[in-house]
This record gives structure tokens, sequence and C-alpha cells, in this order.
């Protein structure tokens, strides 16, 4: 599943690419087997496109495949080697461990002047620096200067010969023509052994910018193990791609002014990585709920209803297929637009108009039902097998009722409502009422008379 970090992440390099004439490019990063298959890969280009940045684009290059590039990872491997940047080393985690007498301090260099050839079994390391330090110039960070006398030599193949995925990576950017590269921070510290790889290589390393960690209420790192992280998972639940990408771009940067709530061509075009903010970046669900009700109310009131299909539906819709009336939703509609926040709402805002009785809701009944409520129902069961059946006459009819009963009209409404709808919250009253019918309103305030006498 795609990460909303991810996602933030692919936003802010799609906004660069777009802004510079540039192109973003998509590498599958699939060495390990065990953790790539195609249909994931689907699933990535399917969310990025859900979030606007889509392969029809001529800004869309991709998607690569990092393991199709082994044999060029290869030649970069034995031109390390043949240059000295690199040497090969059959030491095992044991024996550095027993040398150094810590599991934390890493490789000591034991065999840098062994001068040993490749062979089976013999890992190729990379020769860093003695002295100095690698200085990243990163748009977000600054330039973090990273000792030299702190980076272990590391490998950049494994004893099959292989390649890791430091070494495949830049080989890649290199192939590739990659300028910038922007990624969540937990990827700082690699950078440095990235940069000597670059350079090693004979090239100019890429433009760096490591975009601050996103976390939840706790501040804690977002965590598929923990939090709700995938941008499908989000999308499922109706919240609009549209209010997704602008509540994303706005986690760790924001445009300048008090207005937050901005199209994705507005925001990509004022987006600067510069001005990024490098602390953690809150992952507000409320605040995101609160922009996708901006976007819901902001759709006119044929993409609402088209917006809401996927949740009238199976699996989320209670009734029977041949029960939904789709002009009496369209009537409802626009009721519903004004309170949901997010799409996957409004299945409980709708169902007791297509079921043949109401929700049944325990909490809900005895909330409502307190004693005396039958004799409202009652009264108001009378006066409405008479009244005209609009809004205004349906109202009245209840505001004696609740006279009568010495009630305000919202105390009189509650056991209605829950009569009939089996809700306590829910749409208009009267509104909803007209759209069920005369008959079919009766035949439920005659079941819950029957409930409260019984």
């Amino acid at each position: 599943m795609f990460h909303v970090g991810g996602a933030r992440s692919a936003l802010y390099n799609w906004a660069v690419a777009r802004q510079s004439g540039g192109t973003f490019v998509l590498r599958i990063e699939d060495t390990d087997a065990a953790r790539n298959k195609p249909e994931w890969t689907d699933g990535i280009i399917g969310a990025l496109a859900s979030i606007g940045i889509s392969q029809a684009d001529p800004a869309f290059e991709g998607p690569y495949f990092q393991s199709q590039n082994a044999d060029r990872h290869r030649e970069a491997a034995r031109q390390l080697y043949a240059s000295g940047h690199a040497y090969y080393c059959d030491c095992t985690r044991e024996q550095v461990q027993e040398r150094t007498g810590s599991q934390q301090l890493g490789y000591d260099g034991f065999c840098r002047e062994r001068a040993l050839e490749y062979a089976q079994g013999r890992a190729l390391r990379f020769r860093t620096p003695d002295e100095g330090a690698t200085v990243v110039v990163d748009l977000v960070r600054g330039e973090p200067a990273f000792p030299n006398s702190a980076i272990e030599d590391f490998v950049i193949a494994r004893g099959d010969g292989s390649p890791v995925f430091l070494l495949a990576n830049v080989v890649d950017d290199l192939a590739e023509g990659i300028t910038q590269v922007i990624r969540g921070e937990e990827h700082l510290s690699n950078t440095p052994k990235q940069q000597l790889l670059w350079e090693a290589l004979g090239a100019t390393p890429p433009v760096w910018a490591h975009l601050p960690v996103i976390v939840n209420e706790k501040r804690q790192k977002l965590s598929k193990r923990r939090d709700k992280v995938a941008l499908e998972d989000y999308l499922a639940e109706g919240y609009l791609p549209k209010a997704m990408v602008n509540y994303l771009m706005l986690l760790g940067w924001g445009p300048g002014g008090d207005m937050e709530i901005r199209p994705q061509e507005e925001l990509e075009r004022l987006f600067r990585v510069k001005d990024v903010n490098g602390s953690s970046a809150f992952f507000d669900v409320k605040k995101l709920s609160a922009f996708n009700g901006a976007y819901v109310r902001d759709l006119s009131a044929d993409e609402f209803i088209e917006a809401c299909g996927p949740w009238l539906t199976e699996p989320y819709a209670t009734w029977a297929p041949e029960s939904f009336d789709a002009a009496a939703f369209a009537t409802v509609a626009p009721l519903a637009q004004t309170r949901i926040t997010v799409l996957g709402e409004i299945t409980k805002y709708v169902d007791w108009l297509f079921l043949d009785a109401p929700v049944d809701d325990e909490a809900s009944w005895t909330k409502a039902m307190k004693p005396g409520a039958a004799a409202i129902v009652k009264d108001t069961r009378e006066r409405y097998a008479k009244t005209s059946w609009d809004t205004e006459s349906l109202k009245s009819a209840l505001e004696e009722v609740a006279e009568a009963h010495d009630l305000k009209l919202g105390k009189a409404q509650a056991p209605v409502r829950v009569a009939v709808t089996g809700r306590t919250v829910g749409l208009p009253l009267f509104e909803s009422l007209q759209v069920l019918g005369r008959e079919r309103t009766l035949a439920r305030l005659d079941a819950a008379l029957t409930k409260l006498t019984d």
C-alpha cells in the first residue's frame, strides 16, 4: 500500500518537476523478490494517478525496474574496485566483533591493505576517506557534515557479487539523469555514503532535500503497524483525492497567507523546497476531515451524487440492491452534502430510506424513547394521517404535538425521528419524512408504538 509519507514526497517531487519543465521519474526498487509483486507496482501507479500524478502526463517517466539493471550495477562495482575506491573483504561478522569487542562499532578496516582479489564469499567494501567530513548540501537541512571517521567502509557488493541497494540506487540515479532527490529524512543517514559513491564514480551528486518525518498525535513516527498510513485506506473511506493532495502538501510546508484550501495547480506553482520546515509534521486526521468536508461541500449536486456511488452499493450498502431509489437519493443528497465530512458517511445518512424498517440502533432507541414518548408518537401518528404531506405541514403538525405536551419542538422530534429512521442524528426530519412518504412513515410510527406499549 502507498504510505501517505510517500504520497507527500511524490507530490513535492511532482511540483518541482512541473515547475522546472523537468521529469518525475518513477523507479520500482524491486531487487528483493520477496517484497515485489506486479500487483503492488500497479497499486503504486494507481495511487499516484489518484493524486494527479499520471503516466499520461508528459512530465511522468517510468516505471523503471531496478532488477533490470543488474549488469550496470555490477559494472559500477568493478569500476570502483579497479579505481581503488573499493576492496574485497573476507571477514565474517563474528570476526569483526571479536576484534573490536563490540557489536556496535562496525567494520574495523582489517582488509583494507590485504589486496584481496574477488572470490566467492568476499564482499566488496567502499574505501571511505580517512580524514575530513562529507558535507551534504540539503535544501531543507542546511549543510550537515558527517565525519568520515564515523562512516565505516560499507559493503557495496555481497559475497555472491550482487550489488547492495546503496550502490544500485546511485548507479540508477546516474543512468536516469536524476538531478534532485526529495525524500523522507529517514534516508538522510544513507546520504553521505551515496554522495561518496557519486563522487567516486566521477559524477556530481544531485540536489538533496530530506523532508520532515510525519508523526501521529503522540508525536510518534507514523507506523503501518500502529497507525492508518495507506493512501488507499483513506480514499476507500471517502476522502476525496483533491482534499488528500491539499492536506498532504501542507504537511511541513505552507504557501503563506491564511488560505489553506487551494487547488493542486496553485499549490504546485507556489511550492518551494527551501521553504519546507525541518520539524516533524503532525498528521491530524481531524484537520484532514475538515479539509475533506470543505471539498465535499464544494462539489456540484451531480458531482456529489456521482462521488457517493461506491458507498451506495455492496459491500457498504445495507439494503437490497433493488430497494435503492436513485430519484429519492437525489432528493436527499443536498441535505446530506452539507453534513458529511467523508463520503463513506453517506450510507448511515440515507440507509433508513431504502430499508424495509428503521435501523435497529438500541442506543438511539434508549436515548429517545423516554417516559412519555409513546404518547408523542401516538399523537404525531394521528396528525400525520390527515395532514398535507409537505415539510411545512409536517412541521406544524409536530409543533402542535410538542405544544400539547409542553415540550420544545426538538424534544418532540427525537422519538419521532428514531421511530422513523432508527437514529437520533440524521438529515432534517421533515424533509426526510416528505421523501419517505405518508404510508411508510405511518407504518414505522405504528411499529414504534407497538414496541413502546408491549
